[in-house]
């Protein structure tokens, strides 16, 4: 007997970005068949939860991606069934969801009953203290990432001004006539929104491993800043929409309007940002490399400034790097001691409604 298992496809979950926290759960939300919301302040437990569902549907032989924390990449924040179109999240932090068809597509469990009251009344004080550390740090951090923002505009300019538009947009002209050629399919293109990385303790990680390594053709684009590889991606994905073909965007770490990658599940072909902070070289022949630094004419001018620009771009990075930190190390202070306060046959009883509603 051959047991066939699922894949698991590792996402972050949200995003600590030069414009907030940033999240794709309301489009995830918006089209899956099911939601269960669950509640609860921050704690560690439901992470545990999350990843033994997220198990017991890849023995089942379900896919499932997998949302990750960026405050604690082992933790999962929630898990989506590819193929029973179910999501599962954490809904209260770091962004707060509401289910808006409770009865119908949407159902909630609440945790915030699971905890001893003595317990958590007589820690009240210590839990207030670090609750005011951890935003002091979330607020440095989240000012730090919308300076850095501000300054790689700055150097996205310097570049824009000196690029080959012409050849630009030759180049997207002529790699959607390789992908696409003549293709047109008699449906609707299904469109995915995931961020592949973030900002997290220790710096910059991402998931493009996980997410591309299953595709035949992986395309490494090389570029500098400013010079068109979101457009470029954002071109080629609104292109396999108008053809029928499915479309899964990742979205920046940094500026969440800005797309890193576009994966086209259906022709096994990703295309997607290889330069730093997310920097990868081709691992395989299949492998290729799409340049974009020879559309940058050279100026040594330009050069100067952009070398100023990224002294101050890497140290604001620097800072929210720091400020992440102890911001990370507050709110596991936090859970650590909330989830000392959880009253076992509660959570135990909480735990067991959630895997009679995903039983299948």
């Amino acid at each position: 007997m051959v047991i066939i298992y699922g894949t698991i496809t590792e996402y972050m979950g949200t995003a600590y970005t030069g414009r907030g926290i940033s999240h794709q759960y309301d489009k995830l939300i918006d089209t899956a068949e099911k939601t269960i919301f669950l509640k609860a302040p921050p704690t560690n437990v439901i992470s545990g939860i999350l990843n033994d569902a997220a198990s017991r549907f890849i023995k089942r032989g379900f896919n499932v991606d997998r949302f990750n924390s960026p405050i604690n990449p082992d933790n999962a924040d929630a898990i989506f069934v590819t193929e029973l179109s179910l999501f599962i999240l954490q809904s209260s932090h770091p962004v707060s969801l509401e289910p808006t068809e409770l009865g119908g597509r949407h159902r909630v469990i609440s945790f915030y009953d699971m905890y001893d009251e003595e317990q958590l009344n007589s820690r009240s004080y210590e839990i207030a203290e670090i609750l005011q550390e951890s935003n002091k740090a979330k607020s440095k951090m989240l000012a730090a990432m919308s300076e850095a923002n501000r300054i790689h505009d700055e150097w996205e300019k310097v570049n824009i001004v000196r690029m080959m538009w012409k050849e630009h947009e030759q180049m997207i002209d002529s790699l959607k006539e390789e992908l696409f050629g003549m293709m047109k399919l008699h449906k609707k293109s299904m469109v995915s929104h995931r961020i592949p990385g973030s900002l997290s303790v220790g710096g910059s990680r991402d998931y493009l491993p996980s997410i591309t390594n299953r595709m035949k053709r992986r395309i490494l684009m090389k570029g500098l800043s400013g010079t068109g590889k979101s457009t470029m991606l954002k071109a080629l994905g609104k292109e396999a929409e108008s053809r029928g073909i499915d479309v899964l965007y990742g979205w920046c770490a940094l500026e969440p309007n800005s797309v890193d990658l576009v994966l086209l599940p259906e022709l096994s072909v990703c295309l997607f940002d290889a330069t730093a902070p997310h920097e990868y070289d081709p691992e395989s022949p299949a492998d290729e490399i799409l340049d974009l630094f020879p559309l940058c004419e050279e100026d040594a001018e330009a050069d100067e400034k952009i070398e100023e620009i990224s002294g101050r771009y890497k140290e604001k990075i620097m800072d929210g790097t720091g400020y992440m930190h102890a911001f990370a190390q507050s709110e596991e202070r936090l859970r650590e001691l909330l989830d000392k306060t959880i009253a076992r046959k509660k959570f135990e009883e909480k735990a067991r409604q959630l895997s009679e509603w995903i039983d299948v």
